[in-house]
Parts: structure tokens; sequence; C-alpha cells
């Protein structure tokens, strides 16, 4: 509703000022609501805050219910320097005697038999194909064509696919007789190899695919809409994607590096003109030089500028080799893993790539010694036989039948000189324990919940190594003290919160008297104001009384020992002082001693199970209490992410925001009724004003 507003021009009276003392005490009843809806929310803040407590009391419950807690295992060793020992609580306290380690497990190493490098040392950072005059021995097989990466999305079911190769390039296959391997090709399916097959006429089997000079692979099994195909491939010739030039320019990247100088390998099609290469020198139809390419990095430099606009397309070959390595899985499985090299990649791009591989070996080159070296990830002899074997030989030559590493490729075997590496190490410990000769791949194995750590050899002659399992008395009471005082800690502010005291005269502060106050004045004025809000709160209240009746109670479990069937019989009772709310005291000396003498017992106060309340060990009765009363809370104050709707204090608050909306539309209305009522009046008077005037103009002028 619009009113016009006249301000007291007729009868001289501040109309303003008169309306809003007049809606000040209007107001009075919605500062009330306001007020009772600010309660209501810091109480429901309150008892968010005291179900966060229970929370976490509630995890710490939890993880006291596992036996763990209770059956900590402390392992002493004889002689550490020999053997050590931990045990987790699954062990059994228990004594082991191993009286000799014949040999220790230890990593398959293989070591370049000479050094890699003729003359000046090679530079690891720069690219193989640059530096291949560096090497001592360059026999290998430096292939031309392109190495190419591929993934495929499978968008239905099938067994056949395409890498949609352009027109003119076909899949290179490796030659078996150069690099040693059977075939460069990788195929992966969601991480899987498949064996590749390049022989049209060999029916395929499962874990089988046929690829074909065309790029057409076909697969023995249905591979499923969802999974992605990885192909690592290799292609005759390389074909960049066409590129239209952006701005004017000199200069043509390729998108390969190490690329092919013989005569004639570079093609480009500039805008529908054909040019190719002789060496280094970018030459047009009738063999005139209009520009040069630098081989190593693929950047062509033309004479003349290239317009924008102009399409450039480019075919080429690029420098590159393969090889792989063979390792074995803990099953003595082969696994290689191959590798297509670039001719611009540097010897630490190389073994960078080798060790962040699957193949689990560590490769470094050393440049004092000018030689590299390959080491399995993994301690052990997981293929054929190893040094310590009953008719084991030690190798002599290159890629020895029980190698653990196998290096495949001229690179590996002729230019890093592993051909007549004699491989050393891949071997398992070997030891005798408990009278048991018995051997493992690694010098650290874990065995009924004890995990050894072999340190040194000793033999049968040598005084034995002991190993004894005890219950670690200090671990549990420690356990059981830390978890008593996190409970302290949570009943002391839950007693706190519903003894704190309330003041009723301390009302939350409306936003004019806010206005009237200084900060510190309105912080302590609120800190009043929201103090006991959840005094003597019953859900609170009587979950403090039920925790304390879950601990003193006796837990009458066939399962326990009579002797240990309460809380006070292993030394921890409840404080007498009744403001502490149920505190928990410890006598350290009674829970130690009944740790020591039966912890089992004391792990079943604990945790045992029951039917009933009496049957239950203390930690699932405190478990099911403590759930009850965050239930109750979350009924009464709810969590943060529900809404006003689904709990009381929510609804409660939604019924008081209607009312203050509806009271806000009445006030609205009656100010407008004494604004009404206010230009009324100050219409009268000035009617009455007017009609004075004009008789006292009236009369004063027949007088004259």
């Amino acid at each position: 509703m619009s009113t016009m507003r006249i301000g007291g021009l007729a009868s001289g009276m501040d109309i303003d000022q008169l309306v809003k003392d007049l809606m000040k005490a209007e107001r009075m009843p919605l500062d009330k609501l306001y007020q009772r809806k600010q309660i209501l929310e810091w109480q429901r803040d309150d008892y968010r805050e005291m179900n966060s407590l229970l929370l976490a009391l509630r995890n710490e419950v939890f993880n006291m219910k596992l036996s763990s807690k209770y059956r900590a295992r402390t392992a002493t060793s004889s002689n550490e320097a020999k053997v050590t020992a931990t045990a987790t609580s699954a062990a059994s306290t228990a004594s082991y005697t191993i009286t000799e380690v014949k040999q220790l497990a230890a990593a398959a190493t293989k070591v370049s038999t000479a050094t890699v490098s003729s003359g000046t040392k090679i530079d690891p950072s720069k690219g193989l194909y640059e530096i291949k005059d560096n090497f001592a021995d360059s026999t290998f097989n430096w292939k031309k064509g392109s190495v190419e990466s591929q993934t495929i999305s499978v968008a239905a079911d099938g067994t056949n696919f395409s890498l949609g190769l352009k027109a003119g390039v076909n899949v290179q296959f490796s030659d078996a007789n150069l690099d040693n391997i059977d075939d460069d090709i990788v195929v992966k399916v969601d991480g899987k190899a498949y064996t590749v097959v390049t022989d049209p006429n060999v029916a395929l089997s499962t874990g089988q695919v046929r690829i074909d000079t065309s790029g057409n692979l076909t697969f023995k099994d249905t591979i499923k809409a969802g999974s992605t195909i990885s192909i690592d491939y290799y292609t005759d010739v390389r074909k960049d994607n066409d590129k239209t030039l952006s701005a004017a320019t000199k200069e043509i990247q390729l998108q390969k590096g190490s690329i092919v100088g013989d005569d004639g390998t570079i093609q480009l099609d500039i805008g529908g003109t054909i040019y190719s290469n002789v060496g280094t020198e970018i030459r047009d139809g009738s063999g005139n030089k209009v520009g040069t390419i630098d081989l190593a990095t693929g950047k062509i430099t033309m004479d003349n500028e290239i317009a924008a606009g102009t399409v450039i397309k480019a075919t080429y070959k690029q420098n590159y080799f393969t090889f792989g390595i063979t390792t074995y899985d803990s099953s003595g499985q082969a696994v290689t893993e191959k590798f297509g090299v670039q001719g611009n990649e540097s010897l630490n791009t190389v073994i960078n790539r080798v060790n962040s591989s699957k193949a689990g070996v560590t490769m470094f080159y050393d440049s004092f010694s000018d030689k590299v070296t390959l080491t399995r990830n993994e301690t052990g002899n997981f293929h054929g036989k190893g040094p310590g074997d009953d008719g084991f030989t030690t190798p002599t030559g290159p890629n020895a039948a029980d190698d653990e590493i196998t290096t495949l490729g001229g690179f590996l075997n002729n230019v890093l000189n592993f051909g007549n590496a004699a491989e050393k190490g891949g071997q398992n410990a070997k030891f005798t324990i408990n009278g048991l000769a018995t051997e493992r791949t690694s010098n650290t194995f874990t065995m009924s919940g004890v995990t050894f750590t072999l340190k040194d050899t000793f033999d049968v002659t040598d005084p034995s190594v002991s190993i004894s399992i005890k219950n670690d008395t200090e671990s549990v009471f420690q356990n059981i003290k830390n978890f008593i005082d996190k409970y302290n800690e949570t009943i002391e502010k839950i007693q706190k919160k519903i003894s704190e005291e309330r003041y009723r005269d301390y009302l939350p502060l409306t936003d004019e008297q806010k206005e009237a106050m200084s900060e510190k004045q309105i912080e302590l004025w609120e800190e009043k104001a929201k103090s006991g809000l959840l005094r003597r709160d019953p859900i609170l209240s009587s979950g403090l009384s039920q925790m304390r009746l879950n601990f003193y109670d006796p837990v009458t479990n066939s399962s326990i020992n009579p002797k240990y069937k309460q809380l006070a019989s292993i030394g921890i009772t409840t404080s007498s002082n009744y403001l502490d709310g149920g505190k928990l005291i410890i006598d350290e000396a009674k829970l130690k001693a009944a740790i020591e003498e039966d912890p089992q017992a004391v792990e079943q106060l604990f945790i045992s199970s029951g039917t009933t309340d009496s049957e239950k060990g203390i930690m699932h009765r405190l478990y099911d209490t403590i759930n009850s009363v965050m239930e109750n809370i979350y009924e009464r104050a709810g969590k943060e992410t529900w809404t006003n709707a689904q709990f009381t204090i929510g609804k409660n608050l939604l019924d008081i925001e209607k009312r203050i909306d509806a009271f806000e539309d009445r006030l609205v209305e009656i100010e407008d009724r004494y604004w009404r009522q206010f230009t009324a009046m100050e219409q009268a008077i000035n009617q009455y004003n007017s009609q004075a005037m004009y008789l006292m103009n009236a009369f004063g002028g027949g007088m004259q």
C-alpha cells in the first residue's frame, strides 16, 4: 500500500520520529520472535557440537572393539646384527630359532662388459643418433620409418579394428634376425598385453591379435564396448597432419625429429607445389635450392616467406630403433617390455623410460666407469635356477637360460655391451628356522604374523639366533589409557555444557541494540546469552548416565575369567565426584598386572560378543549407547546437510519464520495506517489554517 506522507509541515510536529517511536513499540513482539529464532539456532549448534564430540568418541570406541588393540606383541632377537623381527597382533606368543642363514637374497644385476664410448665419453643428454659415432660399438639396426602410438576407444563389442592409416603409409614389422625381438609392436587392451601375430596364415588363439601392413587389427577374443586399445607400432613413412599457416613465415616444423636425410626421402607439398630434399637442402622440381632442414630437430627454413593461409603437407622418415627387456614375475612368467626409441631421444631419456616401465628394473649410466647397469627392483630368483641351487652353473655368456634379466636388441647387446654380460645375483635367501630349511625371494618376509629381516649369513657352527614373541603389556596399557583419556575429555566437555549457568536476562541482541554497543560488549553479552542452552538437557544427561552404567555393570559372559568381569577388577573405576560426570580413573599398576596375567580376559572384558547387554563387552555396550544418543540428537537438531523440515528444532524455526513473515507484513500495514492518520491530521490542520487566514484577511480588510 502506498500512502502520501506529509512530515509535519502544518502541525510543526516531527511526524517521522513519532511514527518511528510508535513502530518501535509495535515491533517489540517481532523482536521477541527474532530472539527466539536466534536461541533455537544457538541451541541447534550446541547440539551439533555435542554430536561431533560423540562421533569422535564413537570412532575411538570402534577402534577399541578391534582385537588388535589388546593383542600387541613385541619381538626380541638374540642377535640383531644377524636377524631382526617385528610382530603384529596376529602373532602368537612363541619362540623361533634360526640356526643358519646360508645366503641372503640378492637382486639380479647386469653390467656392461666394456666401456660404451670410443675415445671421448658420450654425452647422455644428447640425441642418440647425433652421438651414434661416439659409441665404441654401433653395429645395430637403425631403422627408417616412424615411431607411432595410438589409442582406440571401443564403442561396440567387436574383434576387428583399424589404425586408420593415411594413404601410402604402412605398418612396418621388425626383423627378428636384427633385433632379437619377435616383434616390436605392442597391443594392450585395458593394460593387458596381447601377443601380436603378423603371419596371415596362422590361426589366432585366445590372447592373440593379428595386425597387417594396412593397420587392421583382428582379435581372437571379443573386445567389449568401453575398453581402450593402446597400440605402439611403426610405419614405413611419416605423414604429418596437414597444416594451414595462420601467418606468413619462412619456418616449417615437422612433428618428428631425427629425420632421415637420404636424397628424396623428404617430400613437401607447399600450396600444391612439390619440393624434396638432397641431403639437408630443400629443392624445387628444377633442382634449385629453396631452403634447408635441421635433420636433428625437423625444422625447415625456406629462403622465401610462405604466405598465410598456405596448406603444408609433409612426408618423411625418421631414424629409430627398438629394444626389449624380459624379466619374470612372482609366478615365473616372462614379462617383456618393448621400447621404440626415436633418434633424437637421449640416453638419459631411454634410461628414464626403462625405469618407469613395468620391466621392474633400474638402469643407470655411470660416466666415471663409462658403463651401464641393469638391476632388478626385487631381490630373489624368479626364473630357473639361481645361485645356491643344486645344478646351478655360474653364467659366462649372454642371456643364459636361468638369467633373471634378458636383454633384447642390438642397442642393449652391442652398443651398451650387455650382450656378453654375465648376470650376478638373482638369488633367494636360504635359511633354517625351527629345523626347517626353506628360502624366500626377499630378506624380509612374514610368517604367522612375525616379520623377519635377515641381515647377515652364518652357518650351523655359529650361535643360533633366537626370536621371542611376547605380549607387549605397555602397548596394550597405552591403548586402553589413550581411550580412557579421550572418553574423560569428551565427558568433561558434555558435563560442562549441561551444567552451564543460564542467564535468562541476557537475551539475543537486536540490531538496534548492537549499534549502541562496542564489539567487546557484544561479545561478552552474547557469551552469557548463549550460556546454559543445554542445561540439564535430558538427552545428554541420560546418555551420560547410561555410559556410566556401561562401564559399571559386570560382563556376564562365559568367555571371561570371573576374576576380571568388571572394570574395577583391572584397576579402572569411576570418579566419586559427581561433578565429574562419570570420569574414569586408572590404577596403572593394577591394570598392567591384569594385562600381564590374563591378556585374553582383559580383551574379552572390553570386546566380547553377546545377545544381551550383560553379555556384551564394554565397548559394544558403549558403542550402542553413543549411537542411541547421537540418533536422539539428530532427531532434535539434525545434521548440517539436513533441511529444517527433517528435525524438531528445524520445524520450530520454520514455524517462527512464518510468524515473522506474517508479523512483518502486519507492521507494514500498521505503519501505513499511522501515516494515513497523521497525514489526515496534517491536512485538517492545514485546512483550518487556510480558513483562519482567510477570515483574518477578510475581517482585517473591513476595518481599514
